[in-house]
């Protein structure tokens, strides 16, 4: 990633953090921080400068259009353009039956995790198809693929529509000079799937093939392989880090 211009929503914490970290240590010119908590992001900003990168901080809800525009007018303001992106942010409810979910939950999914990425998408692809180059990851889930967890089906569908999405638009992309590909992560340990309530972390650890969770650095490892040239032939693909739970 050395002298890259690279851009994680949702990088206050959890795999966005250690994506975040995870570029500037592998030779990012510049890391740009989006998310809703400033003193989150200042804290992934200065470990970010720590190991040599430069750090902005962007306060944005990339549910909202005007804030999405805003991040993409900063970026370029500051650099002029931008090489890589990772559109992580996400939600995930909070695990109950279907019939007790309500609208305003089904909009915080939808809008968290599908919206976003909509919004982030149409803005960060005009700068890069003008230089003709580019390269985009957006956080699935494993649950787009097979729902594993009964009361999350709000978020399993929205993952599933985020992996559409991914695939139909790198098509677009593609002849662009813009590589698009997806991050399925699996039972990772952060804030967001202890909220939704995991249930004993050992139990389900012993569940999957490796015998343990996923730490938010094994996700950042995968990201950071999809944004590099290294995979410079992969596109539309959704590369599962997850233990080994879809194979089993």
């Amino acid at each position: 990633m050395q002298g890259q211009v690279c851009l994680v929503t949702g990088g206050g914490s959890g795999i966005g953090r250690a994506t975040a970290v995870k570029l500037a240590a592998e030779g990012a010119q510049a890391v740009v921080v989006a998310g809703r908590r400033e003193a989150a992001l200042a804290d992934t900003a200065a470990r970010c400068r720590s190991l040599g990168a430069e750090a902005l901080v962007v306060k944005a809800d990339v549910t909202q259009e005007a804030d999405v525009v805003h991040l993409v007018r900063s970026v370029m303001d500051r650099y002029g353009r931008l090489d890589a992106a990772f559109n992580n942010a996400g939600f995930q409810e909070r695990r109950a039956p279907i019939q007790q979910q309500g609208d305003g939950v089904y909009a915080d999914v939808f809008d968290a995790n599908v919206r976003s990425v909509f919004l982030c998408l149409r803005a960060q692809l005009p700068i890069m198809y003008a230089r003709g180059h580019g390269r985009i990851v957006i956080n699935a889930s494993v649950s787009g693929v097979r729902n594993p967890n009964v009361g999350l089906a709000l978020y399993s569908a929205s993952k599933a529509a985020v992996i559409s999405l991914t695939r139909s638009v790198a098509l677009e992309a593609a002849p662009r000079g813009v590589r698009i590909n997806a991050i399925a992560p699996g039972r990772v340990v952060t804030d967001m799937m202890l909220r939704a309530g995991v249930g004993d972390i050992a139990t389900v650890a012993a569940g999957l093939p490796l015998r343990r969770m996923g730490q938010p650095e094994d996700i950042a490892e995968a990201v950071l392989w999809l944004l590099s040239d290294a995979s410079s032939y992969v596109v539309g693909h959704v590369l599962a880090a997850d233990g080994g739970f879809l194979a089993s």
